[in-house]
């Protein structure tokens, strides 16, 4: 699977490092009803297992980094944006799908 790049602020960076997904998703959608014609919200494999590790398991932010193979601040970042855009599908009545990991990693 080719890795894919970030560019932040018109330059370059460096790779990502691969996250480690034990337990395969699934979930691929969450659609609220009634069903409205919201634009869907695109939620990343990783952000779902770092919720699942920190807010079901209640493991810490360190222990969800060893287990998934970033770093603690790595996880932080996946937690914050994952917790916004379930909050947002939640009181928008917005649909939350859950991207495989091929297709994200062809589109960016």
């Amino acid at each position: 699977m080719p890795q894919r790049r970030r560019c932040r602020r018109g330059r370059r960076g460096r790779m990502p490092k691969p996250v480690t997904i034990p337990n395969a998703l699934k979930i691929e959608k969450f659609i609220p009803e009634p069903r409205t014609i919201s634009a869907a919200i695109i939620i990343e494999p990783a952000e779902v297992e770092a919720l699942r590790l920190v807010d079901l398991q209640e493991l810490s932010q360190a222990e969800a980094g060893i287990e998934m193979g970033v770093s603690r601040g790595t996880i932080w970042r996946f937690l914050q944006s994952a917790r916004r855009k379930v909050a947002r599908a939640l009181t928008e009545g917005r649909p939350l799908v859950v991207t495989d990991e091929e297709n994200h990693s062809a589109k960016s």
